[in-house]
């Protein structure tokens, strides 16, 4: 009896020793054994990888949202509305090892109704791309054209490129565009309600849209002409036959 006595403290303690030990000279098993919990998380583990950099707009970084390719947010036109007509669109083919390359080339005609316009061509695989290119191109190229009471020509006048031929004339109030195809288009974002053209030769677009801006081009009104000649424009439209009171009134109700 006294031995068991003497050895079951003893059984006791050397049971305990070697775990106190381990946890007090080992740490890390120590944190192994507290459990999850008693380990710190980690605030870059577990978040997906498309919030990671999600400040830098507040850091001052890069951001696609920033420096976009469209956030430019501006067009040559200066902000004011443009009436954009597509004239023609044209598919071309490449053929090349693995088959054939499909692309799109298109005619675009801009004008802002009062007086400018222009046109411009543009090409891309697809056709939306194609035609704001084209869209971008016309409104860089805008030219101004004097018109008569806002509405018609000043005179008549010839168009030429390539084998395309056109012809342009004045017309009275109520005329309405006489013109097809390409040639409307130009006039109505132009701005020119009443006019009467004519093509003759090739009945290419791009032809005829280059035909009729040169016709365009060589208009002159008689404030123009007047100042290059030193004289007054009532001047000039008395010569036409017409009293002094009528050149003056017509002198006055032009105002390019």
């Amino acid at each position: 009896m006294m031995a068991d006595d003497n050895t079951t403290p003893n059984t006791a303690a050397n049971t305990a020793a070697p775990e106190s030990q381990v946890t007090a000279d080992h740490p890390i098993a120590a944190d192994h054994t507290q459990g999850a919990e008693a380990r710190p998380p980690r605030p870059d583990r577990g978040a997906p990888r498309g919030n990671r950099g999600g400040n830098d707009r507040n850091r001052g970084g890069r951001g696609r949202d920033d420096r976009g390719r469209g956030g430019r947010g501006g067009d040559d036109d200066g902000g004011e509305e443009l009436i954009e007509k597509l004239v023609h669109i044209n598919r071309v083919s490449k053929t090349v090892k693995g088959g054939k390359r499909f692309g799109f080339a298109a005619l675009v005609v801009v004008g802002d109704g009062k007086g400018r316009a222009g046109f411009g061509k543009g090409k891309a695989r697809e056709v939306p791309e194609a035609i704001t290119k084209a869209t971008s191109a016309a409104k860089k190229a805008l030219v101004r054209v004097p018109l008569k009471e806002g509405r018609t020509l000043h005179h008549d006048g010839n168009g030429r490129f390539g084998a395309g031929k056109v012809t342009v004339r004045t017309a009275p109030a109520g005329t309405g565009i006489i013109a097809g195809g390409p040639m409307r288009a130009v006039f109505e974002s132009l701005g020119v309600a009443d006019v009467v053209t004519k093509s003759v030769g090739s009945s290419n677009p791009y032809n005829m849209i280059r035909a009729t801006f040169d016709a365009l081009t060589d208009q002159t009104s008689p404030k123009s002409v007047a100042q290059r000649r030193g004289k007054k424009v009532a001047d000039l439209l008395g010569r036409s036959g017409g009293s002094a009171a009528e050149a003056e009134a017509a002198a006055e109700a032009i105002t390019e």
